[in-house]
């Protein structure tokens, strides 16, 4: 996440160019929004229980599980010509480089045009947003997206499986039936790639595939960005006094 918000800032200021960015996670961490009430919502005792990491991210949205996935991000400019003003509609454009990658893994997946809903979840992958991606109208991934300093960011998560009793452990519910309830009508409105597929792959199966998903989507080349010791200085400065912090991770939507 501090790597994240720091493309974004360095890319405010013309120190490095648009850039896509593909990363993993070394233990299950759960993700939430930069809104989102973490003391109505998550259930930290299990969240210890799992091993799971924690932290908010500087987009919105509801609550991610990181686990076996593929996690990509980009910061572009908003002047930039193909970026619409529109947020739905900068979903879109940058979205067609994720519908290339599932391409690229011989999945026929589409995006999603929800209906008005009054439904609400605090867990990401239970009901898709406005052009995210779909297979027979079940989610297969998510995006969140954050405009600031003339920047658009937008990451997503591009999961491989899904540990589902991992998952609705890590949320509060009124009663254990009806967390029972929400783990089993999940997979009616969630998959996954290696559901999908019926086969199993790796990070680096879908590194390729989604790095081929955005050159042809977006067509673009890309080069690859190598940072210096001073900015991985600042990165791991930031997650230390930011991203691994009380206040921001539990509390900061008290304040906004």
């Amino acid at each position: 996440m501090a790597l994240d918000e720091l493309l974004l800032d360095w890319h405010s200021v013309g120190e490095i160019p648009p850039t896509l960015r593909f990363y993993g996670w070394s233990k299950p961490s759960l993700s939430v929004g930069h809104f989102q009430n973490t003391e109505r919502s998550i259930d930290f005792s299990n969240v210890k229980r799992h091993g799971c990491e924690f932290v908010r991210r500087l987009t919105g949205g509801s609550a991610v599980l990181h686990d076996d996935e593929l996690t990509y991000s980009i910061v572009v400019s908003e002047d930039r010509d193909y970026i619409p003003t529109s947020i739905q509609a900068a979903y879109y454009v940058l979205s067609k480089g994720i519908l290339e990658g599932y391409k690229q893994l011989g999945i026929h997946a589409d995006y999603a045009t929800p209906k008005k809903s009054t439904e609400r979840t605090d867990v990401c992958f239970e009901k898709p947003a406005f052009y995210e991606m779909v297979v027979d109208g079940k989610k297969i991934s998510g995006n969140a997206q954050t405009r600031k300093q003339g920047v658009l960011l937008q990451h997503g998560s591009i999961p491989m499986s899904i540990d589902k009793s991992m998952l609705f452990d890590l949320f509060i519910f009124p009663n254990e039936n009806i967390r029972a309830m929400k783990r089993n009508a999940f997979s009616k409105k969630a998959i996954t790639i290696n559901e999908v597929t019926m086969k199993n792959h790796t990070y680096e199966d879908l590194k390729e595939a989604f790095l081929k998903g955005f050159k042809t989507g977006l067509n673009m080349d890309f080069v690859p960005l190598k940072l210096t010791e001073s900015q991985w200085e600042k990165v791991h400065d930031l997650a230390r006094t930011k991203y691994s912090v009380e206040e921001w991770n539990l509390y900061h939507q008290r304040s906004v």
